[in-house]
């Protein structure tokens, strides 16, 4: 009797602990009454003061007849159940309560009544009214609306993204050592489809050219590979480029679009980034490195809570990752310093959710999510670890963002030393002209003592070698001030004062209701969640959350993700959105193989690379075939590779390149302006300029509302929002910024003179710039049109021979012609 008992107490807390545990989850749970007692006293308030209130300035729009937003206030049911915007009042808590919201003029988009703002007496008392229970004489009969269980967190577990991936057998029947090719051509024979040939090898080298460091191959790196008859020439290819440092630039800018790297702050105020790009020289290093995805993820969650030891460098390192929190854009002169904090916490959320998650995390600031099992509360859950983050330096308008120190020890002392100069200097100036008074003689005759002299004035009375050396002191000391060292700042965040959040009805932070503990979502992490610690934000658990091995989502996203941007599209193909709305993946098996692959090579992205890249599917031609193209048109099965355009960046590196003109070093600054700097002043003067960088793309400043025009014509991504998913547009304005810009012309004239200097020849020069431009030599019809086309040009009197063009105008008409072609701006 006494187990049975003890065991019923037990499952009687332990359910009461998770009632606790669930208050405003979306689960179903017990809510508190409202006052079923209400003394005389209580009810004599309500027909005195709240009653007459309602009847007056409520019941026309919110009564028996009319209720506008299914809101009805002449019964206390009415208020309890609310309308569209939720309950209209919560007994006890006013700060819950949308009707004391709305009286109170807070929130900009619910102000009643809408003709007059309430007196503020009348506010008062309708605050102490539902502080004292909202009293009422129906009391004894209304009912607090149950919450209802909108969430089934069980089912919510059937969505396939919120399984952990479990490793499938590889098909065994397939004729293929790549485990890639076995899921596909598996598919693919039971679809009927025919396999289109291997791509020949100036179309492959090309392709992974592009891929891996966004630049065309060299010609000499064409032929190099084109005499190496090895079975692994290709392999020696990737290998080759997964070395090179340019890899960290294409793929780190991939990853720019899904943390909305800008260098600017856009918006209300749009002043430069200034230390930006210490986090961009970061991403792109640790791309070069083939730093593990999961630590990677770690350092731009939690960096400034990571141990780092004795190492400074490290440390620094990974206070610049944080920068990943802190690159969004922001209304830096919001008058409404809490509405600011929550954006800002909204817009974090939203990049981690569909950036690392592929959540729609957003989508639950203002109630349950309407399509995923993510409930109201899981997003205050989480807004309390970034909230207890700090992200801002300062809210006050213009509000600043937080910037980490990332001095050496070195520079830190160096510092140190030499504000000590400029201290001794100030002491030794101020012990100069002590001394200096205190020799004065006595002043004779009457003295306004109301209004001594200033210390500038007495100075007229030191001696001229005192006046001397003083004036000596005081420009050394102006010397020092302005070659005080500046110490080095990164964007980045640190933990801040620690809480938990509210959840805010509507998503207003003016109308509050039950608050949340810091924790994650309970569908993936499940009610039995470690608690996070009470001295620090939890930002740290939380990466360590997100980067566990059989996290259903990190891995699956991060190499649909790779596939899509080697392929064109993902497996899913909605790369930020895993989930109930997204798309169901093409190939959940091959998703999954490639996920844990993932993670037992140690989280290496250049492992996935070089596997897909070895696949039969990547190296296929991209030719057409009219019977697998009626049974598969959208190419679903991969029996082909699909055919598509470079996008903005590639498409300006390789112009570049081609023309001889790009500048290849790696990391710094370009911005033209101070870090916080405005980039337009009060007459709209336009400090950004883009067209004589001969950088890479990836180093060109990335000022939010003004784009660079070449990247905005050929779709480069909107620097405010994370973009997975880049589209590509043809359009009229992309062909005739070829034809007639000034860069064009530029490029393409430097890449005559190119041709011009390495061969002599007509042929020669013909030839070298196909295989610059194409990767390939002309054909016979190529080679007699262009022919053709230079004898049309008078040869200038200075030509060394007949037949030997050097009309430089002519070549330069050729190479843009080259360079503005669908060749050159096609992978195929």
């Amino acid at each position: 009797m006494p187990r049975i008992l003890n065991s019923y107490l037990l499952r009687l807390l332990v359910g009461m602990f998770m009632l606790s545990l669930l208050a405003g989850t979306g689960v179903a749970q017990q809510t508190v009454k409202p006052n079923v007692e209400p003394n005389e006293e209580q009810l004599r308030f309500f027909e005195t003061k709240i009653r007459p209130l309602l009847a007056t300035h409520c019941y026309d729009c919110h009564g028996a007849d009319l209720q506008e937003s299914n809101l009805r206030l002449d019964t206390l049911q009415g208020m309890l159940n609310g309308g569209k915007g939720g309950p209209g009042l919560v007994p006890h808590k006013p700060q819950g309560s949308l009707l004391v919201t709305a009286v109170s003029y807070r929130d900009s988009d619910l102000k009643m009544p809408p003709e007059e703002k309430l007196a503020a007496e009348q506010i008062a008392d309708l605050t102490r009214w539902i502080e004292m229970g909202a009293p009422h004489p129906d009391s004894g009969s209304a009912e607090l609306p149950q919450a209802s269980a909108k969430i089934d967190l069980e089912k919510g577990r059937e969505h396939w993204a919120f399984q952990p991936p479990v490793k499938p057998n590889v098909p065994s029947t397939a004729d293929t050592q790549n485990p890639i090719d076995a899921f596909l051509q598996q598919a693919m024979s039971e679809q009927g489809l025919t396999l289109l040939k291997q791509a020949d090898k100036r179309t492959l080298i090309r392709r992974a050219s592009f891929d891996l460091i966004g630049l065309p191959p060299t010609p000499e790196d064409v032929d190099h590979f084109l005499a190496d008859e090895s079975a692994d020439a290709f392999e020696k290819v990737v290998d080759r480029l997964l070395a090179s440092p340019h890899y960290g630039e294409r793929w780190g800018r991939h990853w720019l679009d899904i943390v909305r790297y800008a260098d600017s702050n856009g918006l209300d105020e749009n002043v430069a980034h200034g230390n930006a790009w210490r986090y961009r020289d970061y991403v792109v290093e640790s791309f070069n490195q083939d730093k593990p995805y999961d630590q990677f993820l770690r350092e731009q969650l939690a960096g400034d809570l990571i141990d780092s030891g004795d190492d400074w460098q490290l440390r620094n390192e990974r206070l610049i990752a944080t920068g990943f929190l802190v690159l969004g854009p922001k209304v830096l002169a919001e008058v409404d310093e809490t509405k600011m904090e929550m954006d800002i916490v909204d817009e974090q959320l939203d990049t981690i959710g569909r950036g690392i998650l592929g959540l729609t995390l957003g989508c639950a600031r203002c109630h349950d999510h309407k399509f995923d099992p993510i409930g109201h509360a899981d997003y205050y859950a989480m807004a309390g670890i970034l909230k207890s983050t700090r992200a801002m330096q300062t809210f006050t308008k213009v509000a600043k963002w937080n910037e980490n120190s990332i001095a050496s020890p070195i520079q830190v002392q160096e510092k140190a030393a030499h504000e000590k100069k400029i201290s001794d200097q100030k002491k030794r100036i101020e012990i100069l002209v002590e001394a200096t008074i205190n020799s004065l003689p006595e002043p004779t005759g009457e003295t306004d003592l109301e209004d001594p002299e200033e210390p500038e004035d007495v100075e007229k009375n030191f001696p001229e070698e005192v006046q001397s050396e003083l004036k000596s002191m005081r420009d050394e000391l102006k010397n020092l001030e302005t070659s005080n060292p500046q110490l080095p700042t990164a964007m980045g965040v640190q933990d801040g004062e620690i809480t938990d959040v509210p959840v805010h009805l509507r998503g207003s932070h003016l109308t509050l209701g039950e608050v949340v503990q810091r924790r994650f979502p309970l569908v993936l992490a499940g009610l039995e969640q470690v608690s996070l610690p009470k001295n620090k934000s939890g930002r740290l658990e939380f990466a360590q959350w997100l980067t566990q091995n059989d996290h259903p989502l990190t891995a699956r996203v991060i190499v649909n993700r790779l596939w899509r941007w080697h392929f064109g599209k993902g497996i899913v193909g909605t790369v930020d959105n895993f989930g109930l709305r997204g798309e169901q993946p093409s190939h959940p098996e091959l998703l999954d193989w490639l996920a844990i692959s993932l993670v037992e090579s140690n989280w290496s992205i250049k492992t996935i690379h070089r596997t897909i890249m070895l696949s039969a599917a990547y190296q296929r031609e991209s030719g057409f075939d009219s019977t697998n193209t009626s049974i598969d048109p959208a190419n679903k099965y991969y029996w082909k590779y699909d055919l598509h355009r470079l996008d903005a960046e590639t498409i300006r590196d390789s112009m570049l390149a081609v023309s001889g003109t790009l500048d290849l070093k790696i990391g710094g600054s370009l911005l033209p302006v101070e870090n916080r700097a405005y980039f337009f002043n009060h007459t709209s003067e336009d400090k950004a300029s883009y067209e004589n960088i001969r950088r890479r793309s990836i180093y060109v400043p990335v000022v939010r509302n003004h784009l660079y025009d070449f990247f905005q014509l050929f779709d480069y991504t909107d620097a405010s929002v994370l973009n997975g998913n880049r589209e590509t547009s043809t359009i009229a304005p992309q062909a005739l910024m070829l034809m007639n810009s000034e860069l064009i012309a530029e490029l393409s004239a430097a890449m005559a003179d190119r041709i011009l200097q390495q061969h002599s020849s007509r042929e020669g020069r013909i030839n070298y710039s196909f295989n610059l431009a194409y990767s390939r030599p002309p054909s016979a019809a190529e080679l007699q049109q262009i022919t053709h086309y230079l004898n049309g040009f008078d040869a200038p009197e200075t030509e060394p021979s007949p037949g030997q063009i050097n009309n430089k105008k002519a070549w330069q008409l050729v190479c843009q012609s080259l360079i503005s072609s669908s060749e050159f701006l096609y992978v195929q």
